[in-house]
């Protein structure tokens, strides 16, 4: 057989390179053969439950687009932050955020029933002109209210607290609570870990117990009265404690060495009187201390500048005495130290320099106050450690007093003043 021209096997060539380069093409399906099942939407694509969804039209919460995915914009005063689960075939809504409430705005128990048991938190912030529904759903695990509800009288009150005894988590800030006494709210809590009533005119009493999961406490600013039980020292886990601004009184229990996790101890501004425990040597880890604004008395003791991990130091305005036993390399590492308005205590100059501002006098040689002590500080003032120079401090002496020539020229005034209406005086009389 006559072989191919060569045109004619080049073209060979071409087609054959062609057809194999090609995209292998998958047959269209027959109308028997059944189709490729869809993509089933992930569960967070999933609606909201409608019984939910009308709720939260209810509490003028936007349902137009997805709610759980609504983030409000910042041009919008009154916002709602809804966040939902993941369940199937309908989502639901775990936690709701108000801020900055509009006036029209109700809170229903109705719609919390509807809410319920899927919503485990609840938050209110800046809200002063609602009123709180009658019941709050006892499905919370944690409920936030801060400056709200001001629109009643006695603000929110200890029973409608008590009855969220599945908190974990309970914030009340700047919104007055009326109650009998802290234990009346705490009483059945016992799934409480953070708890804060605060600048609520809480009165009565420190409850004598707590719950052992009590990982954060902050009481401060209230009216609060009595001292500190040393039941409190038992929380183990308690990390932080502030019970700055009431009215109590006593000494710091021996015992305050065992919270070994604390990290904040905050008393200030009350009536404890005594001296610092040197248990407090015991907290390995304590970041915080503030015990200013008291009627402590005793030496500051050495063992605080031991405390590797201090960084907040505040023994302003109390009655401590003797001399400061800290060293400028101490006072230099912390970021807040505070030590004026102890009238009795003073500083070795030999060890501290007049420059770093302490508010508190130099020390003479038996250990006392040198001159008379600074006007009692501001314990909520820093102090200013930087050095000044020496121009600027020899400017300050020269200062202290009027100037030598112009007291002179002053003297000589008054003399020659004193001389001519004597003069003249003398000349009557003759005369």
């Amino acid at each position: 057989m006559k072989p191919p021209s060569l045109p004619l096997l080049l073209l060979l060539l071409h087609l054959s390179a062609t057809i194999s380069a090609a995209p292998s093409l998958s047959p269209t399906p027959s109308p028997t053969t059944s189709p490729i099942p869809p993509h089933k939407p992930s569960s967070s694509s999933s609606p909201l439950d409608p019984k939910q969804l009308k709720a939260l039209e209810s509490l003028n919460i936007p349902t137009v687009k997805d709610p759980c995915n609504h983030r409000p914009t910042t041009k919008s005063t009154s916002s709602s932050v809804v966040t939902c689960d993941t369940s199937s075939p309908f989502r639901l809504v775990t936690s709701i955020s108000f801020t900055n409430c509009s006036t029209d705005l109700s809170i229903s128990t109705t719609a919390l029933r509807a809410l319920s048991p899927s919503l485990t938190s609840l938050s209110f912030l800046n809200c002063p002109s609602l009123s709180p529904p009658p019941r709050l759903p006892d499905s919370l695990h944690s409920f936030t209210a801060v400056s709200s509800f001001l629109r009643r009288r006695n603000g929110l009150s200890g029973v409608f607290l008590a009855r969220l005894v599945n908190l974990t988590d309970l914030t009340v800030s700047s919104v007055p609570v009326s109650t009998s006494g802290l234990f009346v709210i705490l009483g059945n809590m016992h799934e409480i870990v953070s708890l804060t009533i605060s600048h609520a005119n809480l009165s009565g009493n420190i409850p004598k117990s707590f719950h052992s999961n009590l990982t954060f406490i902050d009481l401060s600013d209230n009216l609060l009265k009595g001292s500190i039980p040393t039941s409190i020292t038992l929380l183990s886990n308690l990390k932080s404690l502030n019970l700055s601004k009431n009215t109590i009184s006593g000494d710091i229990p021996d015992s305050i060495g065992d919270l070994i996790s604390l990290k904040n101890l905050s008393l200030s501004s009350n009536k404890l009187s005594g001296p610092i425990p040197d248990s407090i040597s015991s907290i390995p880890e304590l970041t915080h201390l503030d015990l200013s604004g008291n009627q402590l008395n005793g030496t500051v003791p050495r063992f605080i500048s031991k405390m590797k991990y201090l960084t907040h130091l505040n023994l302003a305005n109390n009655a401590f005495h003797g001399v400061l036993p800290f060293n400028a390399s101490f006072i230099k590492n912390l970021e807040v130290f505070k030590i004026g308005g102890n009238s009795d205590l003073c500083y070795n100059h030999s060890v501290l320099s007049s420059k770093m501002k302490l508010g508190i006098a130099q020390c003479d040689k038996h250990g006392l106050p040198l001159s008379p002590p600074p006007q009692k500080e501001d314990s909520n003032s820093d102090y200013d450690y930087g050095n000044e120079d020496d121009t600027s401090e020899k400017k300050k002496e020269e200062h202290h007093g009027p100037n030598k020539v112009v007291l002179g020229v002053a003297i000589g005034l008054s003399s020659l003043v004193f001389l001519i209406i004597f003069m003249i005086l003398l000349a009557k009389w003759c005369g």
